[in-house]
């Protein structure tokens, strides 16, 4: 079989890189919130990039391995344990049948955003290319929902045993996303930013904003000084990429995110680069925002670099 759910936390999908080539039918990307962690965990476990994995909030389930399978636990550090002892972020676990994992109800310090990935991947059926969840349209993923008590789900092609288990460590440079409560989110500008006063535009750029508890997979609310338009904050609705900070009239922006709607009518001030969503996905309500604008070209580069390093990890364990 696999695994059954004993408790499903606060908020347990499941989740791949997303449902691409649909927005322009009016369907929802999804997919992981931080996709850094959801490639490393597949990556630690030789599993295809793609492969579908569970993403916990703030309490992550209690599950039992009803299969032997490798497993293991990547993002924020939620407090796992398994057997009732404390486990290691980014390390391969070997789970025997009977074997139990908890989330315990801890706050966690740093970061929201667990993931939970299974040697062969999860047996969940695909939709419209990809078995990612999106909630709101109760498609994808595991029935459509977030995980409860009782649910089962197998292995398609579990494995007890992975090649150089002992040797795959994930550099601590991986995980400087989830440190501090005082960050700054690199942006490129646009492609409404033209809709904004001077004043506005400088208002963002050099004002702090606060993450709200209104932050979910849609996106994240900021509280922070007023954003500026030159007239109405709505427009002819268009396409909206993950990261896309929405300013509304009341001034306050919107970044968002996996689950958006595929188009608004809001203006958009900016749009936060690749390399720094999962700076924003895994945020505590009251952490502190600034904004950085950089070039297409700088955030194209940024992105190549992490690609690199990832590459670099992928030749060193084979």
């Amino acid at each position: 079989m696999g695994i059954v759910i004993n408790r499903g936390g606060s908020l347990t999908t499941i989740q791949d890189l997303g449902r691409v080539g649909y927005q322009n039918q009016g369907f929802a990307v999804s997919g992981a919130m931080d996709h850094r962690a959801c490639r490393l965990a597949n990556l630690l476990l030789d599993n295809a990039p793609e492969t579908a994995m569970l993403e916990a909030t703030l309490v992550g389930p209690k599950f039992t391995f009803t299969e032997p399978n490798c497993f293991v636990v990547t993002g924020a550090d939620l407090h796992a344990t398994i057997n009732g002892n404390p486990m290691v972020v980014n390390q391969v676990y070997v789970a025997e049948r009977g074997d139990i994992v908890e989330f315990p109800v801890r706050f966690s310090k740093q970061g929201v955003r667990s993931y939970i990935a299974f040697a062969g991947g999860l047996s969940v059926q695909e939709f419209m290319g990809s078995r990612s969840t999106y909630l709101k349209g109760s498609m994808g993923g595991f029935h459509g929902r977030a995980l409860k008590t009782g649910d089962e789900i197998g292995f398609p092609a579990p494995r007890h045993i992975l090649p150089k288990i002992g040797s795959r460590f994930v550099p601590e440079k991986f995980s400087e996303v989830y440190g501090g409560h005082e960050i700054t989110i690199r942006v490129i500008m646009g492609p409404q930013d033209d809709a904004f006063t001077e004043a506005g535009l400088d208002t963002f750029l050099h004002s702090e904003y606060v993450a709200t508890p209104y932050m979910d997979r849609m996106g994240a609310r900021l509280e922070g000084p007023e954003i500026e338009h030159k007239g109405r904050a709505d427009l002819v609705s268009d396409g909206i990429a993950f990261g896309a900070v929405q300013v509304p009239q009341n001034g306050k922006p919107i970044i968002l995110m996996a689950d958006r709607q595929s188009t608004g009518g809001y203006t958009k001030i900016a749009t936060v680069i690749s390399v720094d969503l999962p700076k924003i996905a895994q945020r505590l309500a009251g952490d502190k925002i600034r904004f950085q604008p950089v070039t297409v070209e700088q955030a194209q580069q940024l992105l190549r670099e992490e690609r690199r390093k990832i590459d670099e990890l992928t030749e060193k364990w084979q």
